[in-house]
């Protein structure tokens, strides 16, 4: 089982690695490929060092499956090389996600879904895998007319850069910028780049992937800002059925779904927050009650680590549902 990880020297690519190693995944060589400033360089996994590979050392190698986090234009550019060599590809950028050829995968939801013949998979967005884990058990019991989603998204969603922004501003030192506005002590309702519609590419990536994952006549719409937390994304979720529900039901139901931890007394001050996710592979979900205002309406508040389940996690989980099946 050879295993290429394309990107393994960035923020998620490292994430990549580690989730591998603790989930044992049986990687028999590994080809960690970077950009040609980093071929050469050595990176210890699971007890040995494995040279950096350029891209097309590791597409002549022919690995089993290349885990791609290296951007969209890396995607485009070069996973359809390894896909022609037989190599399965799980990309976790948004090149393929909206390609009506390509399937968008969240394993519990619709891991199903995979065939022998998919070489090109897309990996959701990080924000659109947390909620879809919480409304896709909902959404099959009551059937979701409409969500509204606020996400508070962790400066890791930016990459290193931005984390060295923010640790740089609370030191009171100088530095490269990730953003436009300093994001110490700050919330900046920008994530990604405007669209003509005024909204950003990670709004319409929310209210996109979730149709194409769950259902297409669902409405979605988003506001994403980003909050100055490490740890991972959060997101408060107003949610618009078609049928009533009884709360006691919805928390039971949420309770047991693979995947999902339910977080949720008031009177204990119990909810998910990001400090608690990070590092985890679950989504959190919480503050779950009714919107008073309109009926069959529900509040929520969900958490995970972005850079594990949002990203890492999911792709491995990708992976391990190919190899279980037998499709690769």
């Amino acid at each position: 089982m050879k295993v290429a990880v394309v990107g393994a020297t960035g923020l998620v690519g490292n994430v990549m690695l580690e989730v591998l190693r603790e989930r044992n995944f049986p990687v028999t060589e590994l080809i960690p490929v970077a950009s040609e400033r980093s071929v050469g360089k050595t990176i210890e996994f699971k007890g040995k060092n494995y040279r950096v590979h350029s891209m097309q050392e590791a597409i002549d190698a022919v690995p089993s499956i290349a885990i791609f986090s290296a951007g969209g234009q890396t995607s485009l550019d070069f996973a359809p090389a390894f896909s022609e060599k037989g190599t399965v590809v799980i990309d976790n950028s948004s090149a393929w996600r909206m390609d009506p050829d390509k399937k968008l995968v969240v394993p519990e939801i619709n891991g199903n879904m995979l065939t022998a013949e998919d070489k090109i998979i897309a990996n959701p967005n990080c924000s659109t895998i947390q909620l879809v884990m919480v409304l896709a058990p909902l959404h099959k019991k009551y059937g979701i007319k409409r969500v509204i989603v606020s996400t508070y998204q962790s400066v890791t969603g930016t990459g290193v850069k931005a984390v060295s922004q923010m640790e740089n501003e609370r030191n009171g030192a100088g530095g490269e910028m990730a953003y436009h506005y300093p994001i110490d002590k700050n919330c900046i309702p920008h994530c990604d780049s405007f669209l003509d519609n005024g909204y950003t590419k990670e709004e319409m990536k929310l209210a996109n992937e979730t149709k194409k994952i769950l259902d297409q006549a669902i409405r979605v719409t988003a506001t994403a800002v980003r909050v100055p937390v490490v740890g991972g994304h959060s997101e408060a979720v107003n949610i618009e059925f078609e049928k009533d529900f009884d709360l006691a039901e919805v928390r039971k139901l949420l309770n047991e779904t693979p995947g999902v931890v339910l977080k949720d007394d008031p009177t204990t001050n119990t909810y998910p927050m990001p400090k608690y996710a990070q590092g985890k592979d679950d989504v959190f979900v919480g503050r779950i009650r009714r919107d008073e205002t309109q009926e069959n309406t529900l509040n929520l508040w969900i958490v995970a680590d972005n850079l594990r389940k949002g990203a890492a996690t999911n792709a491995v989980q990708i992976a391990e549902y190919l190899y279980e099946e037998k499709l690769i």
